[in-house]
């Protein structure tokens, strides 16, 4: 987890500058410390007056003036017959009083309670009215001075802290400690905090000359690179966590190490970069039990690798501490692979999300090549956005399937079984981005991750705790942050740095299954990351308004960017997005989710009924907060968040407007992100700020961000991806032809033919050699089915999705380009096109390609003129089908087709060749050919309802009533407990009246 960080800027304070007045919220809203003005001081001395002179002076009057009203002793009959005097009435006052005070008096400790807590709207005290506001707007004006945003929202206020270290720091403290001197805690509580980093800075100093001492007595240390185990490679992270007890530290490997000539002569320049076989000088205080003594277990390793540690300990120069090395009599320490462990869980990293420090499983191509500037030519800002781009591209993929399903029923007509349009230009390049940055693993772990949390509380009869945010580590933990402590977290959880953590080790994570319940925390959405950490705010968690300082373009950015991930990420179930100043429609994205506003009026009208209506509906249902309505049986689509986006800045009246309508959003699932260009936004709990080099800062909460962004091209771009997929849309142009035709003549034989659709076959080249045929051909059959270009990344991403470095790949490829080879004019069989992207030459051929071929001449080629032409090639392309796509492909290879429609797109086109091929022979009155040809389709594309209907069709046409009657029990057997569709009732209504009356008989 990151450290939280401390700022000169967060200790330093400036002028307080007149504002607008504060809104009267129904509760308490966190007020920043620098908008406070001396008539906030003369507003909150007064209140502090009239609070002591109601709470302590009355009863302190009353005890002195009246005494005690009540009689002594119990009363009897004689008491009823005593005569009324004035003291009578002075003693009936006085306990009116008393018992008004005791009112005021809880009042005031159950607003100051709330207050201080950050719970939203507070308890009510019965018959309380006028005396619990007069209660609410004393404490409001009193703590106006003496609290920061932070401290009136415990929890919000450790934001920034590191999930390592069990104390708290300084700051984090000072904030929590609401009061008349928050800002002198504040300040005190920084200089503590930079004394503390000093301190810590001197400590490492010292651990370093103490190394350097150690090292110069001949206790230099040494480690070589281990080759790679299965599909596990090392890492220089890896050896600090295994040799240094910290990861992080894999920084002190690599600068010791770093442009130092290794055994094969080339140089460590990377720290993601590291080769099999290479020498790392190891820091003084390395320890493990897998490390080899030399010269004492010299035995233990071979001549060579002596010999290799000497010659390296010779080139250290500055970088030798000691720069004894072997000869000094050191410990040069080896790793030796059979004591090894088992690597620890780490989070699947593509090229495209490279963390701080080397990728996990140490060959990574993206951090090198993304440092020295170079990015492909795709963009950065999808490939460092992991989360994001799992969602947009899983989405993506469901409106194509729709778009192809409502194709097939005739929703859109000319594009039945057909590919959808290929994207070019910038969308190519954002659906390339999407392919290699998505990380769908991440995505998954952290849905049934929540799930199973929301599960075993359930289980437990124990609420859902409020989260405030939650970090993803690099090495797959789960940390969430909680507003307070709630107690013992189920197993596997486990209490983080404090009681307000809750924490889930990734092998935990991925033992659970899918839990049937719903999401608990929709309103997770990243906004960037801090070290090797991304962290993902609750939206609708916080206690009132999230402000976005910053330039407007940096704004809209990150607006795009969390609207994006809100509307299409795979830990929620139901969600409203509203969006209010946003130039782009991004309703493309999620139709069923996002909607855009006119302007503030709008807002307000919408924002303010739903407010009411679920404020209701918690009282009603008797909950506290919506996060009680997603456990157990009361779980509703009411309880679904609203997420509102203002990217356009309010004025001072709308904001004052929005800041109370924010007042109880907390606890009704609403959640407000609002932009505005300075930095003093009324009500804001949480106040961050864009920079123009990417940067997110929320400085009193220590944090540093690399903010994740969707600048305006690559937003333009994806909503042009999901708009060019709408299954509503009509074809355009000439979409019923295939991206590409194979010449199906004698004269078009190719040189190189795959069979894809069955079993993987190659006729035409000879079986690679070694250990690398199984990608070969996953590499051409990723090709094969891109025929329009595979970006040499998206080919890396695909074969590793665990990522892989440059000479790797590069490596593999010239592996492909020689299996391959060239066609007799010398052409390669495996180019580049003008934008970089992998093309196939003409000549290398599948079976998939030549079934879309015929489908087209039959369809709308040769055959339209000849019927004889249009049988034929219809009954060829049915031969060619022989399974499923890939049939017998190995188990944990071919994970990229997840993220392909091929499944989808191949049943349909078997199954419009078959429905043609029916058709065709029905003319002739060949019932029997036709169902031949249906039953073929079927075997394909089973679940199509409009094969299942021309093979009723066609055995009706045969005049056999039992053979109807038995594809009839067949059809209703298969439909299960669903029972068949309504058009398929309808059909066999009439084709066979009396079916029902056998479903009868059988029931």
């Amino acid at each position: 987890m990151p450290r939280r960080r401390t700022s000169s800027s967060s200790s330093s304070s400036t002028a307080p500058s007149a504002g607008p007045a504060a809104p009267r919220n129904r509760t308490p809203q966190p007020v920043r410390v620098r908008r406070r003005s001396f008539g906030d001081f003369v507003k909150a001395f007064l209140a502090f007056a009239v609070l002591l002179v109601l709470v302590a002076g009355v009863p302190l009057a009353l005890a002195v003036t009246v005494g005690w009203p009540l009689p002594d002793g119990a009363p009897g009959l004689d008491w009823l017959q005593r005569e009324i005097t004035v003291q009578t009435f002075l003693h009936i006052l006085t306990v009116i009083v008393w018992l008004a005070w005791a009112q005021f008096t809880a009042c005031v400790l159950v607003e100051v309670k709330a207050a201080l807590s950050g719970v939203g709207v507070p308890g009510r005290v019965p018959g309380s009215g006028p005396s619990q506001l007069l209660a609410r707007q004393l404490v409001a004006a009193l703590l106006l001075v003496g609290a920061t945003a932070a401290s009136l929202t415990p929890g919000l206020s450790q934001l920034g802290q590191s999930l390592e270290g069990n104390q708290k720091p300084a700051v984090a403290a000072a904030q929590q400690t609401p009061g008349l001197f928050a800002q002198q805690q504040e300040q005190a509580a920084s200089t503590a905090s930079a004394l503390a980093e000093q301190a810590g800075q001197a400590g490492q100093a010292a651990a370093r000359a103490d190394g350097g001492a150690t090292a110069a007595s001949g206790d230099t240390k040494y480690y070589r690179i281990q080759p790679p185990e299965g599909r596990h490679h090392d890492s220089l992270w890896e050896v600090a966590e295994r040799h240094l007890g910290d990861g992080r530290r894999y920084k002190e490997i690599f600068e010791l190490n770093k442009d130092r000539v290794q055994p094969d002569g080339s140089k460590l320049s990377e720290a993601s970069l590291i080769r099999p076989g290479w020498i790392m000088e190891m820091p003084g205080d390395a320890r493990g039990g897998e490390l080899v003594e030399m010269p004492d277990e010299a035995p233990n390793v071979s001549e060579q690798v002596q010999q290799q540690i000497s010659d390296y300990a010779r080139t250290g120069g500055d970088h030798a501490q000691g720069g004894g090395g072997a000869q000094g009599g050191g410990d040069a320490h080896v790793s030796l692979p059979e004591q090894r462990p088992a690597p620890g869980p780490a989070t699947p990293v593509t090229p495209a999300t490279p963390a701080p420090g080397p990728a996990t499983g140490g060959q990574h191509a993206t951090p090198a090549a993304e440092e020295s500037g170079r990015s492909f030519g795709l963009p950065e800002a999808l490939l460092a956005a992991p989360l994001l781009a799992a969602g947009l591209l899983g989405a993506l993929g469901r409106r194509r399937r729709q778009a192809l399903w409502h194709s097939a029923l005739g929703a859109v007509g000319g594009r039945r079984g057909m590919e959808p349009p290929t994207p070019t230009g910038d969308a190519q390049d954002v659906q390339d981005a999407l392919l290699v940055g998505a990380d769908p693993d991440g995505v998954r772990l952290l849905d049934r991750s929540l799930r199973g949390l929301a599960a075993s509380l359930a289980a437990e009869s124990r609420p859902l705790p409020v989260v405030y945010a939650a970090w993803m580590g690099g090495n797959g933990d789960l940390h969430l942050q909680l507003a307070q402590p709630a107690g013992k977290p189920p197993t596997p959880w486990q209490v983080g740095q404090d009681q307000t953590f809750w924490m889930l080790a990734r092998a935990d994570a991925e033992r659970y299954e899918d839990a049937e319940t719903a999401a608990p925390y929709p309103g997770l959405v990243s906004l960037g990351t801090m070290d090797d950490s991304r962290l993902l705010l609750n939206l609708e968690a916080v206690p009132g308004l999230v402000s976005l300082s910053g330039a407007e373009a940096d704004r809209a950015a990150v607006f795009a960017s969390v609207a994006a991930e809100l509307a299409t990420n795979g830990w929620s179930d139901r969600m409203t997005i509203t969006l209010v100043g946003f130039g782009d429609d991004l309703t493309p994205l999620a139709p069923n989710r996002i909607r855009h506003l006119d302007g503030f009026e709008d807002l307000f009208e919408t924002m303010s009924a739903e407010t009411r209506q679920r404020r209701g509906a918690l009282g009603a249902a008797g909950h506290d907060s919506v996060l009680t309505g997603r456990t157990g049986p009361a779980q509703h689509t009411r309880w679904a968040p609203h997420l509102v986006l203002l990217a356009a800045q309010p004025s001072d009246e709308d904001a004052l407007r929005l800041a109370e309508l924010a007042a109880d959003a907390g606890r009704l699932g609403i959640g407000y992100l609002v932009g505005t260009g300075g930095t003093d936004l009324p009500g804001a709990a949480w106040e961050m700020e864009i920079t123009g080099d990417g940067k997110l800062l929320a400085p009193l909460l220590g944090l540093e961000l690399e903010a994740q962004l969707l600048p305006v091209a690559q937003q333009r771009a994806v909503v042009e991806l999901f708009s060019d997929a709408d299954p509503e849309r009509g074809p355009g142009g000439p979409a019923n032809t295939p991206p590409f035709l194979v010449d199906i003549s004698e004269q078009g034989r190719p040189a190189v033919y795959a069979r894809l659709v069955g079993s993987y076959e190659i006729i035409g080249l000879d079986a690679p050699d070694g250990e690398r045929s199984a990608q070969l051909h996953e590499a051409l059959a990723l090709l094969l089915l891109h025929r329009e270009g595979v970006h040499p990344r998206v080919l890396a991403s695909a074969l590793w999705p665990r990522g892989v470095t440059e000479d790797v790949r590069d490596a593999l490829l010239e592996r492909l380009r020689a299996w391959l080879g060239s066609d007799p004019d010398g052409t390669p069989r495996l180019g580049t096109d003008a934008t970089g992207r992998l093309t196939l030459a003409k000549s290398v051929v599948s079976d998939l390609d030549v079934l879309r071929s015929l489908y087209y001449e039959a369809t709308q080629g040769r055959g339209v003129d000849s019927r004889q032409v249009r049988g034929r090639l219809l009954t060829d392309a049915l031969v060619l089908v022989r399974g499923p796509l890939l049939a017998d492909r190995p188990e944990g290879r071919y994970r990229w087709l997840t993220h392909e429609i091929i499944d989808a797109q191949l049943p349909l086109l078997v199954a419009d060749t078959g429905l043609a091929l029916s058709e065709f022979h029905l003319e002739r009155d060949r019932a029997e050919k036709a169902i031949e040809a249906l039953s073929a389709a079927l075997r394909t594309a089973p679940a199509d309802e409009r094969l299942w209907h021309e093979l009723l069709r066609a055995t009706h046409a045969t005049d056999d009533a039992d053979r109807l009657r038995a594809l009839a029990a067949d059809l209703i057997g298969r439909s299960g407990a669903r029972g068949l569709p309504p058009r398929t009732e309808a059909l066999l209504d009439e084709l066979l009246p009396t079916w029902r009356d056998g479903v009868a008989a059988a029931g």
